[in-house]
């Protein structure tokens, strides 16, 4: 049997941190099933990375990707949620600072 992949609930990445989640703090879950899931982790690595330039082209990537069909319509409850969960993680930081 091979092993699972890096990142997944049989092996955790050894930066996870679905333990480490205060009772009240939000989180947002990408998951390979979702078709942008790569894209939008690369990007994120490339923009913690300080590499502008190669995150600005994965940008230009995901647009291009979305741009002839988007995943979800904007009607959708689930992406409404999304930018609920946005806002929630942004006032939890203001209010949970170290």
């Amino acid at each position: 049997m091979s092993k699972a992949p890096v990142g997944s609930k049989a092996n955790p990445s050894e930066f996870d941190v679905l333990s480490k989640l205060a009772e009240d703090e939000p989180y947002f879950v990408i998951r390979a099933h979702d078709p942008l899931s790569s894209a939008l982790v690369e990007l994120h690595a490339y923009i913690g990375a300080g590499q502008s330039g190669a995150a600005h082209n994965k940008l230009a990537e995901i647009m291009a990707m979305t741009s002839a069909r988007a995943p979800r319509p904007a009607s959708s409850p689930k992406y409404r949620e999304t930018f609920a969960i946005s806002l929630a993680m942004e006032q939890w930081r203001d209010t949970h600072q170290d």
